[in-house]
């Protein structure tokens, strides 16, 4: 025995076990062998007694395990319960301050309609619930297929004994032969809808998969050394052009990273486009212009004192100098985008020796991506948006909407289309769907990125998406009979009017609302029209799944994306329906409110740059350490009011909140699971969109 004793003694003696709590107070360190110490082992402890002692060092050892997860699972409750606390703080001050976007909705009708018979519909649904209460606890439960038998026979298995018994099988009856047939008829026409919207969504993931897998990219016909720094000697006349409007958070980024194109001077020509109606504004961006002009940058500084036309009418007035005509390409960049040095040398050479092409488009790339769940959320659909529409449509197609920024149009593509028209708030898809009829090609460049900055609060990002879903419904209609009197082939007119006008822009916020959002709940209060749960749950998480493929790192936030689009759907099918019939929000114009946050960034980089291998139409050091210190001015002066959260409620958000956690009630009783879950989850989406609890909005 002495052997296996020693032996045992050796292969346990001085074998640590540390136990550490996360309360640094807690930490023990346990020494494991068979006995208590060296005096223990020399006295001869009988076996049985060490085996005894083995066991208690084991569950010793076991019970600071259980006090550590213990610990750590008092961790997570507490950490719950303060964020608890602090979202009904916030709730509590949203409501206590009163804002609500009713001022808004009251200076477009058509708003305050859509607000009104959304409350309608809550309050219907409120009494409804009530009346399925008060059945449920007098014992009316039971199938559709029997309220159905009970419809055409009119006879009745219970006795009605009293008038709410009499009532409530009136109301059943009026359910089943009345309500329930058209409801079932239009969720079918819906349920069509969303399956070939979902067919077209896999055929383009299926496209960019192919893309992928046999490296395809677009390929200038004339293949130039661009890290030679020559450029294979092209260098065409080139006009480049910032529109602003009061976007004094990014001006000088957007400046300074133009100025800094890495393209000859003197065939470089900058214009500033300021439709600024702030003086302040006015005084910064002109100094700012002055002071790369001081420095040798080709740069001028336009300013309108009538905003006709917005953006458009911006981008029109521009393109009237008289100079513009010595100019051979013109590159758009807004207001919040920062090229880099390479842009032009990569995106110019695409129309060397090929007179086809008349627009070359990169991709946008976003700084603030990571800078709350919105912005996380906004990545996932605009990754989609670029490395699958874009890019599948440019490829197959040669053709896509212009992005109305980070893109170079050849001149001549866009005088011979018509130019800059003031017509509706998407002047982008406008000129490109004109382009496109006169037989231009278009590029899309996945591998050029233009960095920029996404909306931070939800005011903002409603406020764009309602002018991106809205304009392209007028332009719809007013491009219908050209496309249709159009020389192009016939596949071409019927991928404009079906996928790119119909499908893409009118289906699928049309099937999203009113399916998730009017039909779905309805199904819940007139149970003998059904929605499948492949319909509710399998397919949109599937598409949702092929969205969030472009962005891999944003597959946590899957369920959240799916919650959220459907959330979004109200906006997008208000915007929808007042572009389609020409309604009075279908023509406001906001401009997207920036926070700056990637100013100072890029101009350190841009100083670091400088310091390392200056450049001679570059800045210099001090001034780039003058704007720096001027931003820093800016925010220190803005910093009281920056700190001023001003968040509001959204009543329509609200009300399909409370509708939906009501529906969500209803299943219940008929214990609908996958329902019950879509419902409670997708209403509490709306409760917290509804209270401005996505995003940051600071004034």
């Amino acid at each position: 025995m002495a052997p296996w004793w020693g032996a045992g003694r050796e292969k346990h003696r001085g074998t640590p076990v540390v136990v550490k709590m996360e309360n640094p107070n807690w930490s023990i360190s346990e020494i494991d062998p068979e006995y208590e110490d060296d005096e223990d082992f020399l006295r001869g402890i009988p076996e049985n007694k060490a085996k005894m002692r083995g066991r208690s060092k084991n569950a010793r050892q076991l019970t600071w395990v259980l006090l550590l997860k213990a610990h750590r699972a008092a961790g997570c409750l507490s950490s719950i319960g303060a964020a608890a606390v602090s979202l009904a703080g916030a709730v509590r001050r949203r409501v206590k301050s009163g804002r609500t976007d009713s001022s808004d909705d009251a200076a477009v009708p058509e708003r305050r309609r859509f607000g009104t018979f959304l409350r309608f519909f809550l309050f219907v649904s409120v009494v409804l619930l009530c009346l399925e209460l008060a059945a449920y606890f007098k014992g009316w439960e039971f199938g559709s297929g029997q309220l159905t038998h009970i419809v055409k026979t009119r006879t009745y298995p219970f006795a009605i004994r009293d008038v709410f018994d009499w009532f409530y099988s009136k109301w059943a009856v009026i359910r089943v032969g009345y309500l329930a047939p058209p409801l079932q008829w239009l969720a079918n026409v819906c349920i069509v809808l969303f399956l070939i919207q979902s067919l077209d969504r896999l055929i383009q993931c299926l496209g960019c998969f192919w893309i992928r897998l046999k490296r395809i990219k677009p390929e200038p016909k004339t293949v130039l050394d661009l890290e030679s720094g020559d450029g294979g000697g092209y260098f065409p006349m080139v006009l480049v052009q910032i529109p602003m409007c009061n976007e004094k958070e990014v001006y000088q980024q957007s400046i300074a990273a133009v100025c800094n194109l890495d393209w000859p001077k003197a065939r470089l020509l900058i214009q500033i486009l300021d439709d600024s109606d702030d003086p302040t504004a006015q005084m910064l961006i002109k100094e700012e212009v002055q002071k790369w002009q001081a420095e040798g940058a080709n740069i001028v500084y336009r300013h309108r004192v009538l905003r006709e036309g917005y953006k458009a009418g911006n981008l029109k007035s521009a393109m009237s100098c008289s100079y513009v005509k010595d100019y051979e390409f013109v590159a758009i960049f807004d207001a919040d985008f920062q090229p880099n040095p390479d842009f032009l040398k990569r995106t110019i050479i695409h129309f060397k020796d090929n007179e086809e092409v008349g627009l070359v488009q990169a991709r946008w790339s976003f700084v603030n991506k990571d800078e709350n769940l919105l912005t996380r959320l906004q990545n996932i659909n605009l990754s989609f948006h670029f490395e699958v529409e874009q890019q599948v449509n440019g490829i197959f197609l040669n053709f896509f909407g212009f992005n109305g920024t980070a893109g170079v149009w050849r001149i001549k593509a866009l005088e011979e289309s018509g130019g800059w028209l003031e017509r509706t708030t998407v002047e982008d898809m406008d000129i490109a769907v004109r382009a496109h009829l006169k037989g231009w090609k278009f590029v899309f460049l996945n591998d050029v990125e233009c960095q920029c900055e996404l909306p931070e609060s939800y005011e903002a990002y409603r406020k764009q998406q309602h002018r991106w879903h809205s304009g392209p419904m007028q332009l719809f209609r007013l491009c219908l009979p050209d496309i249709i009197k159009s020389k192009i082939c016939f596949w071409k007119k019927a991928n404009l009017i079906f996928n790119f006008f119909l499908l893409r822009k009118l289906v699928l916020p049309f099937y999203s609302f009113t399916l998730f959002c009017i039909i779905l709940p309805m199904t819940m209060f007139i149970p003998e029209a059904e929605l499948p749960a492949w319909v509710v749950c399998y397919i949109p998480a599937t598409m949702s799944f092929l969205n969030i493929l472009p962005a891999p790192k944003s597959f946590p936030f899957i369920v959240p994306y799916l919650l959220f689009e459907n959330t979004m759907s109200v906006t997008k099918f208000n915007a929808m329906i007042s572009g389609l019939f020409q309604l009075g929000s279908a023509y406001e114009w906001v401009v997207t409110k920036k926070s700056g946050r990637s100013s100072e960034g890029d101009l350190i980089s841009l100083a670091q740059k400088e310091t390392l291998s200056p450049s001679p139409r570059g800045s210099s050091a001090p001034t780039l350490g003058d704007m720096k210190e001027e931003l820093r001015k800016q925010e220190n002066k803005g910093t009281k009011k920056k700190k001023k959260k001003h968040n509001r409620i959204y009543l329509k958000e609200l009300s399909l909140a409370f509708l939906l956690l009501t529906a969500a009630a209803r299943s219940l009783l008929s214990a609908q699971g996958i329902h019950f879950y879509f419902l409670l989850f997708q209403g509490i989406s709306f409760l917290l969109v509804g209270l401005d609890l996505i995003g940051e909005q600071v004034d």
